[in-house]
């Protein structure tokens, strides 16, 4: 695979560039690379820089992690649709890949190592095993090699590789074909897995007493690979080679725990790093294959017991307690929990195992005070990186789910001891509280909790004594972990607060807003943004529903929003909370939800736009940018709609920052833009200013569509347009480019649903005597798609946009639009097409929509009232009852929107330009047929009607082409809105 130097010195260069710290110079690097991307052999010089020793490590770091992401995104797909197919990777570069991406793996850094096994596991994913049937025996091959050469560092490149490619099984659905792949993979590698892992354990073995770390770590890490793969392979069932060969498995396994090394070598970690991989596995067995595993399981948990009480200096044990703990847990809730049922195991437990546990290490300070995100992540939101705390409080449960009792007594009695102790010292006890506040929140009992919880304080009583005097101290700046704590439990409790007290504590906690602490000023916004979307069960009068309400409104939280915005102002200036994700949702919360006015509104506008003007020099955090845009998104829309006087000093602020977006290329930030240039022109009133008229033109411009991500918000912004001058598509060529615009969307799956947005958008906003000279247009369009596309997705669209020109524009004009194409098109379509999709299409909207619009197709339409249409003409009838008697349609129990979903859609661990919607932005959907109160009325009046002009004519159609279930459900509702079909 040979690269050009020149093409590997110029994209190290350019990957050198994307580091800096200058937001121009990374910018340049960045659309260098992009540019370079569409070039032929793009991935090919990726791969080769990745591999390439003379240039700088960074730059090749870089390189192999974009490496790695283009193969996740453009590696061929074996059920990618067709025309998806232009933005894969050529055959041809994928075939060289495949033939020197194991090898270049081999001889690559450490770093690099780990992106190209990951890019060779994404490969795998499509051509594994099918069409790479070389990949398997080459790495077992090559393991035979490293293993008879004793070349550990060899060994353990190929197994990271074989961890990659086997991670697969660990959580894919389990199907026939995942079940073949796994055979396969078992009948080549099973047997060298275990010959590599004795090889290394017997290498251990005569290196046990050896002092340097460094001599032994290679070979510890060698186990853990192959435990690793040990527990991916058994992940979807037992093979029946693991169950053959079990002892030997678990003979190693059982020393791994048991046995102690020099203490230089313990204090590595990497013994420990391996023994919490053995206890991922014993697990793993434990939960699933509890029979075979259980001749084994009383030796290792006394193995594990003594690993969890052995006094140790190791800095990674407290990974390997999580995972240890993990095992006694789930042995705990099994049929085997007896081995911890006596009074004296379960006190042994919490006095040896749970109490050490739950108090603050000094790790967790540093962590508080050095890295208060990942605190906050690991604390209150939890992670894959589970914390001693949280496993030490689920063995607990666990031992709660049969012995409740005992436990809660155990709990109850330790957590008095601990406030007693709080007591007698204050200043130096007060990690007791901590700890005491911690266990109550881990086991009382928790709304919506599954299983129930264990009661172990008077909730009343210990929240009156314990938590409102730390809420309510006038030395609310000190012990900050403790505030913390103390602000976690309101938060995991908030629904059980009395509404009252709540806000009778809401002064109280919103000081905390701008405590010194990150951790306790996040903690505190996380408390208020949650209580603020609490909703409350309400029965619906009359009827046997229930609807969910919010129990905080406007008017609850109106006397505190302004000290609470001008708090979350402050803290966003905070050292390490410019850009702090939780202040900044709960400002999106309180401004979506209370009523602003006056000063506070350009207040805080110029404060969100001067924090938008800064981020825009470096986009790196996704979640606080999401949040921002929804915050300015809430103020706009709240206090736009009520005070329309606003709009001049919004455009007046945002402007320059959105223009900036657009003309620096902050791609990031382009679908949030256009999503608020479409607000800002839906609060306009006609004529638009000259501003708004740029920006139209700007949104007609071909190569403004040509980012997939900005499309679902460049048709948001097209549809406010129409909605303002829709006869503005009449001039210098509008209509005809916005459609060409649509058909290229239409060409392509991944952009279809906009496709049909944008001529929905059309329809809905522009007349007939505009649009009737393109209809023709539109529909060959369609109709041509539909030739090589005939998924549901698609014909259920199809259906949706013909509804609506039907009702927009008239039966008539649907069937002779149609009917224009060929002759009796239309009548093709509906058997085909119309008729068996109806019944699927989803969301209230389009069910009312469709369902209205194949009413009137019946009832109004020549073709279908035609004599010899009467087939026809009854199974669309049998459709439409289909569609209005399903229950639990997609949406039609969605609540009215406030906002409550704008927050979790953005978890990512990184920035890839995506549309993420606004939800403070408004509904993007109209009911068009607002005068439809109820479509199943609309339904069995109109046929009511039309009967009554042919008495006799449409029964025996009903009765011949209607499902007699069907039958059944009109008879019933022709009953409920008294009309009679005769």
């Amino acid at each position: 695979m040979e690269v050009p130097p020149e093409m590997l010195d110029a994209l190290a260069g350019w990957f050198a560039q994307s580091l800096s710290p200058d937001a121009a110079a990374r910018r340049a690097a960045e659309q260098s690379i992009s540019s370079a991307a569409a070039s032929p052999g793009f991935a090919l010089a990726l791969l080769g820089l990745s591999a390439s020793p003379r240039n700088d490590l960074q730059a090749r770091l870089a390189a192999s992690v974009h490496f790695k992401n283009l193969l996740r995104r453009r590696w061929p797909k074996p059920d990618a649709e067709a025309d998806d197919a232009a933005d894969h990777l050529p055959a041809s570069d994928c075939a060289i890949i495949k033939a020197n991406l194991l090898q270049l793996l081999l001889t690559a850094p450490p770093l690099i190592q780990a992106q190209l096994s990951e890019a060779l596991a994404a490969a795998a994913e499509s051509d594994f095993p099918a069409r790479w049937e070389s990949l398997l025996p080459s790495i077992v091959s090559s393991l035979g090699t490293a293993v008879n050469a004793g070349d550990v560092a060899a060994t353990n490149s190929l197994l990271a590789a074989a961890a990659s490619l086997f991670s697969r099984f660990r959580n894919a659905f389990d199907t026939n074909a995942l079940r073949l792949d796994l055979k396969y993979c078992l009948e080549i590698f099973a047997a060298p897995l275990l010959e590599v892992f004795l090889f290394a354990s017997r290498r251990l073995q005569a290196a046990s007493t050896t002092v340097n770390p460094l001599e032994l770590r290679p070979v510890f890490e060698c186990l853990r690979l192959c435990c690793e793969i040990f527990y991916s392979l058994n992940s979807v069932d037992l093979p029946e080679f693991f169950e053959d060969n079990m002892r030997q498995w678990m003979t190693e396994f059982r020393a791994f725990l048991t046995t102690s090394y020099p203490p230089p070598v313990e204090a590595d970690g990497a013994p420990d790093a391996l023994r919490a991989a053995v206890c991922d596995n014993l697990q793993l067995y434990m939960e699933k294959y509890e029979e075979e595993f259980r001749g084994y399981l009383k030796e290792f948990v006394e193995a594990v017991w003594g690993l969890l009480t052995a006094q140790t200096a190791s800095p990674s044990r407290a990974q390997l307690a999580v995972t240890a703990i993990r095992f006694l847990t789930t042995v705990a809730e099994s049929v085997h929990h007896a081995l911890f049922g006596s009074p004296e195991a379960m006190k042994q437990i919490c006095d040896s195992v749970v109490v050490p546990n739950l108090r603050l290490r000094d790790e967790d300070e540093e962590l508080f005070e050095g890295n208060w995100v990942e605190y906050v992540r690991r604390d209150s939101e939890g992670s894959d990186a589970d914390t001693l705390r949280r496993a030490a409080c689920r063995l607990l449960r666990g031992l709660a789910a049969n012995y409740q009792d005992h436990v809660a007594a155990l709990v109850s009695a330790q957590v008095q001891q601990m406030l007693a102790a709080y007591a007698a010292d204050r200043a130096n006890n007060w990690k007791e509280k901590d700890a005491a506040i911690y266990l109550v929140i881990a086991l009382m009992q928790k709304p919506g909790a599954t299983g129930g919880g264990t009661p172990v304080v008077d909730m009343e009583s210990f929240f009156t004594s314990v938590i409102v005097p730390e809420l309510q101290a006038p030395d609310w700046q000190s012990e900050p972990m403790l505030k913390a704590t103390v602000l976690r439990f309101l938060k995991e409790f908030r629904d059980q607060i009395p509404k009252a007290t709540a806000l009778a504590l809401l002064p109280s906690v919103v000081r905390f807003l701008t405590h010194e602490s990150n951790v306790v000023h996040s903690y505190a916004a996380i408390f208020i943004e949650n209580l603020l979307i609490i909703k409350d069960v309400v029965p619906v009068p009359g009827v046997s529903t229930v609807t969910r309400s919010p129990r905080y409104v406007a008017t609850d939280i109106n006397p505190f929003a302004p000290q609470i915005i001008q708090n979350l102002s402050t803290a966003l200036s905070l050292p390490d909370s410019y850009e702090n994700p939780y202040l900044m949702k709960c400002l999106m919360r309180v401004l979506g939800i209370a009523s602003i006015a006056g000063q506070i509104v350009h207040e805080i506008t110029t404060r969100l736009v001067g924090i938008l003007m800064e981020v825009c020099n470096n986009p790196k955090n996704p979640d606080f940018n999401h949040y921002l845009f929804e915050a300015l998104a809430a103020v706009i829309g709240r206090t736009g709609e009520q005070d329309p006087t606003l709009l001049p000093a919004f455009e007046a602020s945002l402007f320059p920052v959105l223009q900036r977006i657009l003309v620096e290329d902050i791609s990031e930030f382009w679908p949030y833009a256009f999503q608020i240039f479409a607000q800002l022109v839906n609060l306009s009133r006609p004529p638009l200013s000259q501003n708004y008229m740029q920006l139209f033109g700007v949104l007609l411009s071909n190569a403004t569509w040509d980012r997939p991500p900005c499309v679902p918000a460049l048709v948001r912004l097209l549809r406010a347009f129409l909605r303002k001058i829709p006869n503005e598509l009449n001039q210098e060529g509008r209509l005809p480019n916005i459609l060409a615009i649509s058909r290229s969307l239409l060409s392509r799956s991944s952009t279809e649903d906009s496709a049909f947005y944008m001529l929905n958008t059309l329809v809905e906003n522009v007349g007939l005597d505009i649009m009737s000279p393109y209809i023709s247009e539109i529909w060959s369009a369609l109709f041509t798609r539909l030739q090589t596309r005939q998924a549901v997705k698609f014909v259920n669209s199809l259906v949706v946009f013909m509804s609506l020109v039907l009702v927009k524009y008239g039966s008539g004009v649907l069937v002779s639009s149609i009917d224009a194409i060929q002759p009796n098109l239309f009548t093709q379509i509906l058997p085909r097409f119309w008729i068996p999709n109806l019944k699927l299409i989803k969301g209230t909207l389009e069910v009312k929509l469709t369902a209205v619009a194949s009413t009137k197709l019946l009832c109004e339409s020549a073709v279908l009232l035609d004599a010899a249409a009467a087939q026809l003409w009854g199974k669309l009838l049998d459709s439409i009852v289909t569609l209005l008697s399903r229950t639990n349609q997609d949406g039609a129990q969605q609540e009215q929107n406030d906002g409550a979903d704008a927050v979790d859609i953005q978890k990512t661990s990184g920035y890839s330009v995506s549309f993420v919607r606004l939800q403070y932005t408004g509904k993007s959907e109209d009911d068009l047929l607002k005068e439809v109160n109820d479509p199943k009325q609309f339904l069995v009046t109109s046929l009511a009607t039309l009967s009554a002009q042919s008495p006799g004519r449409f029964g025996p159609v009903i009765e011949q082409h209607v499902d007699p279930a069907n039958k059944s459900v009109l008879l019933q509702l022709c009953a409920a809105y008294n009309a009679n079909i005769v």
